[in-house]
């Protein structure tokens, strides 16, 4: 099944690229791979803000992890033209806006990761990872993630 069957089936479709809220690019290509830029967590449009063990819990994290996910592909189309040119996501790096207690960020972080893996397949789909607390994110989002992938 191809890719863009995929996310028909999920009922997803990417965005466009998002317009950089500071001074970087939204990614940047050398050789074969591909490193997309932080994406923070949006629900309607808007930053989706909140600390994870203090407002949030983990199924809202990851709810919030997998709409990132989703802005990340769009993103990640926009770069390399077609997804069906990505030979592999390569890292996903995570950061979960959470109190020093809360120690989910992991399972937050499996929103991305999971969905990565329906929509590419586990061949190309599973990934390095790293998942981190930390104390604020801009805007205060909840979760942002940037992911680097390789290009066929």
């Amino acid at each position: 099944m191809s890719i863009a069957s995929r996310l028909q089936t999920l009922g997803i479709v990417l965005p466009p690229v998002a317009v950089p809220a500071a001074a970087y690019v939204p990614f940047v290509r050398t050789g074969n791979l591909v490193f997309l830029s932080g994406h923070i967590a949006k629900r309607d449009g808007k930053p989706w803000v909140g600390q994870l063990g203090l407002t949030m819990g983990t199924d809202e994290g990851k709810a919030a992890a997998r709409a990132i996910a989703i802005d990340l592909m769009g993103t990640l189309q926009a770069a390399v033209g077609d997804l069906e040119n990505v030979a592999r996501i390569v890292k996903v790096m995570s950061l979960v806006n959470s109190t020093p207690t809360f120690t989910e960020q992991h399972l937050v972080t499996n929103g991305c990761s999971e969905l990565l893996g329906e929509v590419f397949g586990p061949e190309v789909g599973a990934h390095a990872r790293s998942a981190f607390g930390v104390a604020q994110i801009p805007t205060g989002a909840c979760v942002e993630i940037e992911l680097i992938a390789e290009v066929k």
